[in-house]
């Protein structure tokens, strides 16, 4: 009996270490797969117009900070970028039967984004859900071309996630889905850790 009693005293302390920083300000990381994709026309060096189909992922990274007031509900705001993707584009040169001309696509993206959170605490684990306002550049560019785009703007922004609370720290996993008007789709899929000050 009484290492039944110890063992549910055990367990009872750290569940309550686990849930301990359900609230305050916290910054954070989080590392994964960015993806872009964009469909475009250019014209090559001999006039060409030529349809580009980009669609690659990279490694894209954020930092975050925010602050969680109540249980359910929280704001947070983040730096993101989406690195510096690049696509191969091979197509034919005018009058040149068989020959062709190969160069590379670049595309490269980032933002500052503003979100509200909404969560759903089920022990030391929250489900989120979160949208706001992302305020983004982006930048193409076509080796020894030019630039094929740039472009800059504000739109919204979504996230779902889940996170495991321990003491200050929190292991998160979230897809988060960037509605930018200069490219067909922009997300990233992370994970990542926060430090909450208490």
């Amino acid at each position: 009996m009484r290492r039944v009693i110890i063992a549910a005293g055990l367990a009872f302390m750290a569940s309550g270490m686990a849930t301990a920083a359900d609230n305050g300000i916290y910054v954070g990381v989080g590392l994964g797969q960015a993806t872009l994709k964009d469909k475009e026309e250019f014209l090559s060096e001999d006039l060409q117009t030529v349809q580009l189909d980009f669609d690659q992922d990279d490694l894209g990274y954020k930092l975050m900070i925010g602050a969680r007031p109540l249980d359910w509900f929280g704001l947070e705001a983040e730096y993101v970028n989406f690195g510096e993707q690049e696509q191969d584009v091979t197509y034919p040169v005018s009058g040149q039967p068989g020959t062709t001309f190969a160069t590379t696509v670049t595309l490269e993206g980032y933002g500052i984004a503003g979100f509200l959170v909404g969560y759903v605490p089920i022990g030391p684990v929250d489900l989120f859900a979160k949208a706001g306002l992302v305020s983004w550049d982006t930048k193409g560019k076509i080796e020894d071309v030019s630039d094929w785009l740039r472009d800059d703007g504000e739109d919204m922004a979504y996230g779902l996630g889940v996170q495991f609370r321990l003491l200050s720290l929190g292991f998160r996993a979230e897809y988060e889905l960037y509605d930018i008007d200069g490219v067909d789709d922009a997300n990233l899929l992370s994970v990542g850790v926060t430090y909450t000050f208490l």
